[in-house]
């Protein structure tokens, strides 16, 4: 009897132990998840406040550039300057301020106040067309079906390479495309099967251009404190 009262009491803490070492277990793998779980969150709260962060910054700066935009006053030597710029872009800094009669870094300073206010939008290369076999300029007037739809059938112009620009105008068309092609089955091909098969366009009106006798940029010399007035695209 007492063996096996004995036998019993082994049993019962043998069986008491094992439940305490599952519950050691259990406990264990519950916290080790729950320190991934918190960590997956703080990786995650971490991810979500860099993102707020970032929009933040893009935001502040980009309502900087919209208050600077906002009634910029051009003095003569701002004028100088995008009258050298327009004439060459690569003209030094150093040159423009001999001819302005300022320093150089007053110079610099003043070309990136032009650049943040959005008078200056940037600079480019200007290559021949014809140079690299886009023999073919042509204009092509288009009209579309709703007049609300304008935005989308620009947004899928824009995915034509082939077309360089792109301007909302008064009377019976809608917009009026200028682009280059290599030939005129390169150009049928562009307006047949790309441009005339968007969504919304009804009709179009070809001309092709024969020659470009006249190109260059506006004129400032003849402006006298001019305010720029800035508008939002």
């Amino acid at each position: 009897m007492v063996f096996s009262l004995i036998n019993y009491g082994l049993t019962f803490r043998s069986h008491r132990y094992t439940i305490d070492e599952r519950t050691s277990l259990n406990r264990e793998a519950n916290l080790k998840s729950s320190f991934k779980t918190k960590r997956v969150k703080v990786l995650r709260f971490r991810k979500f406040f860099a993102g707020f962060c970032e929009k933040v910054i893009i935001f502040v700066a980009k309502i900087q550039v919209i208050v600077n935009m906002i009634n910029y006053h051009i003095d003569e030597i701002d004028q100088k300057i995008l009258s050298f710029l327009i004439k060459n872009a690569r003209t030094p800094f150093l040159e423009i301020a001999r001819e302005c009669g300022v320093s150089g870094a007053a110079i610099h300073q003043r070309v990136k106040r032009l650049e943040n206010s959005g008078i200056i939008t940037g600079s480019r290369v200007l290559v021949k067309p014809q140079a690299i076999g886009l023999n073919i300029c042509a204009f092509v007037s288009i009209s579309i079906s709703e007049g609300n739809k304008y935005p989308e059938v620009v947004e899928a112009l824009e995915n034509i390479q082939e077309v360089v620009e792109c301007h909302f105008v008064t009377g019976r068309y809608a917009l009026l495309v200028k682009l280059y092609c290599f030939d005129h089955d390169h150009l049928m091909q562009v307006l047949v099967n790309t441009i005339q098969k968007l969504p919304y366009v009804q009709s179009t009106d070809t001309m092709i251009s024969l020659d470009q006798p006249i190109e260059r940029q506006v004129w400032v010399n003849e402006y006298k404190n001019t305010i720029f007035t800035s508008r939002k695209k």
